[in-house]
């Protein structure tokens, strides 16, 4: 892979000084969008000519996805934090054989790719993987012309016949993950006759789809949307070319929220260079609800984020349907909030790379919180007394691993027993947080520069 492995031992303890309320004050580097770079990788693989992907992200589901390219006789080079893309103009080379382990993400873009490929294609993922839904969006594929067949009925493996994409309208109910939509779009240019697509309901994580949109955007697709009251009706793109470009990938809003939860509940300062105040990605939108716990949320000047907040978790209610990834720090966090906390929207939690839900609820029940979880909502009673060591398994999910690991700056005895499972996202992710940890050592952080950590890219 292109991203650092750090071997790190299982169950170590992120902090025994965690009860120390000192305020954080650094600058955090985070690596590029991972939904970003999957998107533009997408559309770089069926553009004409080379294109220049400027702060890809390098980590486990994008590796993969640039394997899987490969393989599919897209040449992509590394150049120190950039991918050149020589795409196909509007075909694959070849069919392959292709495993995108765990990534939900890679594997359904990776399924509508193999459609324009020259040949028959097999996509295949983890264990995990297989029990994830692929049948919506390649239902969605099958209607605008695409043949394949899902071992089951409705799993993974795929096995795609390849030959073009013919296109054409499709009526499109509610999905279980909106990248079944986005997947679609992004060959749509490539099509024969375009996608029409016409949505009987509000897009789960219609958000997403809107990343999608405005990906395609940047790379001067037409893309025509009718929306009401921010939910499309319909979107629909017309056969075109896609001419090479160079684009700059913000930083990871998804990881970013990780960082900036450390001023809020250790309270401080954390800036966040590069991702803008109004960033398009999903996740930036609870950034921006971080004023709810009473932090200031702002432009640093320069184009990026500083959240600073006099520190302490307030008890919320919220529907994080708009940003996922982030609802699992929003849970995480509830163990330290002064009241009980209510979060809705969460449906999409369940079918991630673990049950998302189900495994921040034993977390925080490992804490000594009372959880009612339903299918799509969880309510969490914090225990602020509660200070009994106890060992977090994320069940191989990054994003579990991060949130916990954020409470555990404040909240002693606190250890993750699977620390490798960052790689998928976000390989520094350690390092960047024993730095914020680390800047806590000044008596009064104002007075300090703030202290640059991490790198905008591991080695590749």
């Amino acid at each position: 892979g292109r991203g650092r492995r750090r071997g790190l031992p299982a169950g170590a303890r992120l902090s025994d000084r965690g009860a120390t309320r000192r305020p954080v004050d650094a600058t955090v580097v985070v690596p590029g969008s991972k939904s970003l770079t999957n998107r533009h990788l997408a559309i770089a693989a069926i553009a004409a000519g080379e294109s220049t992907l400027e702060g890809a992200l390098a980590c486990d589901d994008c590796d993969r996805l640039v394997a899987a390219l490969g393989r599919f006789g897209i040449a992509i080079r590394s150049e120190a934090s950039r991918l050149v893309v020589n795409g196909g103009a509007g075909r694959v080379p070849r069919g392959a054989e292709v495993d995108l382990g765990d990534g939900g993400t890679p594997a359904r873009f990776s399924i509508a790719l193999a459609t324009l490929a020259a040949g028959e294609s097999l996509v295949d993922g983890s264990p995990r993987m297989r029990e994830r839904p692929v049948a919506e969006g390649v239902a969605i594929l099958r209607e605008l012309g695409a043949g394949i067949e899902l071992a089951a009925g409705d799993r993974l493996p795929a096995r795609i016949r390849g030959g073009g994409l013919g296109g054409g309208a499709v009526e499109v109910g509610r999905t279980a993950s909106s990248q079944s939509i986005s997947a679609a779009l992004l060959v749509a240019a490539a099509s024969e006759r375009g996608i029409d697509l016409r949505f009987l309901a509000r897009p789960t994580s219609g958000s997403y789809v809107a990343l999608t949109v405005a990906a395609l955007r940047a790379w001067g697709v037409r893309v025509d949307v009718d929306a009401e009251a921010d939910a499309p009706r319909r979107i629909s793109i017309a056969p075109q070319p896609i001419a090479a470009r160079t684009i700059a990938i913000e930083p990871d809003a998804s990881s970013a929220v990780f960082a900036a939860a450390a001023a809020v509940i250790a309270g401080g300062s954390i800036r966040l260079p590069g991702l803008p105040l109004g960033s398009m990605q999903p996740d930036a939108r609870f950034l921006r609800m971080l004023d709810r716990h009473g932090a200031t949320v702002a432009d640093d000047g320069a184009g990026g984020t500083r959240v600073a907040s006099p520190g302490g978790v307030r008890a919320i209610e919220a529907d994080l349907s708009d940003c996922p990834d982030a609802a699992v720090l929003a849970m995480a966090m509830a163990a330290l909030a002064d009241g009980p906390s209510e979060f809705t929207g969460l449906a999409t939690l369940r079918v991630k790379e673990s049950d998302r839900i189900e495994a921040v609820a034993a977390g925080l029940r490992g804490l000594g919180c009372l959880v009612g979880a339903g299918p799509d909502r969880v309510r969490i009673v914090p225990r602020p007394d509660a200070s009994a060591p106890v060992s977090i398994d994320p069940r191989n999910d990054h994003r579990v691993a991060m949130a916990f690991a954020i409470v555990g700056l404040v909240r002693p005895g606190i250890a993750v027993s699977d620390r490798g499972c960052v790689a998928k996202s976000w390989p520094g992710f350690w390092d960047a947080l024993a730095a914020i940890e680390g800047s806590r050592a000044a008596s009064s952080p104002a007075d300090l520069p703030p202290r640059a950590i991490s790198r905008e890219n591991p080695p590749r």
